[in-house]
């Protein structure tokens, strides 16, 4: 690599020059079986043939004008997130940080016209929302933060899954908003109960505090709905960030929010220069359009299905700890540490991540085959094997 790049990723010693579907190709021509996606990001895969086509085709139309101007593929992806979602209106921006930065500035500007006092923010130990000072300060995980102080005020961390927790809090602070990952990707797929998504609803409205999901990770058929918290009939957030497979690599993130809380956003408040640009607004819409034609929410359930019966005998051994799998979400804790494991996969000719020291996470294309899907199974349940109790 480089010396010319920063020192802030520890990069695997591998560069990849080319992708189809699941496959990716690097540099000396090895073929890789592609597990992880970009990290949640190309659910559509490598090289889609709907994606190449329609992003030439934009790029040979227009690239950028500014918000300045209208833009009329916003508009039409706005439109399309609204009505698969439920919720009224839609910021873009770059990625999934900033997609949060405008949920926390909306909670602030949400508890000014309450006339809320010192008002907080609550997130959960175990969630990631980004790296800038604010959505590293909603995280929590204490080690993202080191070296970063003074840290923004208003935020408080509780524990994932506790109410009681949440419910002693609010006795002391005046809680703006709730922000939580329906499921914790970087925190290792941890599943909550299935009621505490509508508990969290309950209470914010009993609290006239804002629920706001981070589904990065989870958004866009990664749990086999538009969205994680549509499996439960009814429920609806005060407002949703989306990014990763939104554009399936090209950087879009879009903070929705219920109309009276996204009318807050008046001119001068929040924007960005490149956010909602014709290319990525044609990719995300592009993605959509793949998802619904392929209907991928339901062969994401289904090879959710493969995957619980495929690992289904780990549970049996010493050194798995859980076995946590929802739509192509899976994570398999260990009972140790086990960074290594993802060098032998690499070996192997598979990309995996393990994440929170001892979670072999997975998150395939939406894509893949149950040929590959067993792929992947056979070579992680060797990997996992092997790992000495």
């Amino acid at each position: 690599m480089s010396s010319s790049l920063m020192p802030n990723y520890k990069r695997l010693p591998v560069s990849f020059a080319k992708g189809e579907g699941a496959w990716l190709w690097d540099n000396a021509g090895k073929r890789y079986l592609d597990a992880l996606a970009g990290i949640a990001v190309c659910g559509l895969g490598h090289a889609h043939p709907v994606l190449r086509q329609n992003l030439c085709e934009q790029v040979g139309e227009l690239l950028h004008t500014s918000n300045l101007y209208g833009v009329e593929r916003q508009s039409q992806l706005a439109d399309k997130l609204t009505e698969l979602s439920g919720l009224d209106e839609v910021f873009f921006s770059n990625s999934g940080a900033e997609a949060n930065e405008a949920a926390l500035k909306l909670a602030r500007l949400y508890a000014g016209k309450q006339g809320m006092k010192n008002p907080v923010v609550v997130s959960m130990s175990g969630s990631f929302h980004g790296r800038t000072l604010a959505t590293l300060t909603a995280t929590g995980n204490p080690a993202v933060k080191v070296g970063f102080d003074p840290l923004p005020e208003g935020f408080v961390t509780i524990a994932y899954d506790d109410m009681e927790a949440l419910e002693t809090l609010a006795a002391t602070q005046n809680i703006a908003a709730v922000l939580v990952e329906p499921i914790q990707g970087e925190g290792g797929i941890n599943i909550p109960a299935p009621d505490y998504l509508p508990k969290l609803r309950q209470f914010c409205d009993q609290h006239k505090a804002l629920l706001i999901l981070d589904e990065i990770q989870t958004g866009i058929a990664r749990t086999g709905y538009w969205f994680a918290f549509q499996q439960h009939q009814g429920l609806l957030p005060d407002i949703m960030t989306l990014a990763k497979g939104l554009g399936n690599g090209v950087p879009i993130g879009a903070c929705l929010a219920r109309a009276e809380i996204g009318e807050l956003m008046q001119p001068g408040t929040h924007g960005s220069t490149f956010g909602g640009n014709p290319l990525a607004c044609r990719a995300a819409l592009s993605v959509l359009e793949v998802v619904e034609q392929e209907q991928l929410l339901a062969q994401v359930q289904d090879l959710s299905t493969h995957f619980k019966a495929g690992f289904a005998p780990l549970s049996s051994l010493p050194q798995v700890k859980s076995i946590r799998i929802q739509g192509l979400m899976i994570g398999i804790e260990l009972d140790k540490a086990c960074p290594e494991l993802v060098g032998k996969a690499l070996d192997k000719g598979l990309l995996i991540n393990v994440t929170a020291g001892s979670v072999v996470r997975l998150l395939p294309p939406l894509i893949i085959t149950i040929a590959q899907a067993d792929e992947i199974i056979d070579i992680v349940s060797a990997l996992v094997q092997s790992v000495n109790t």
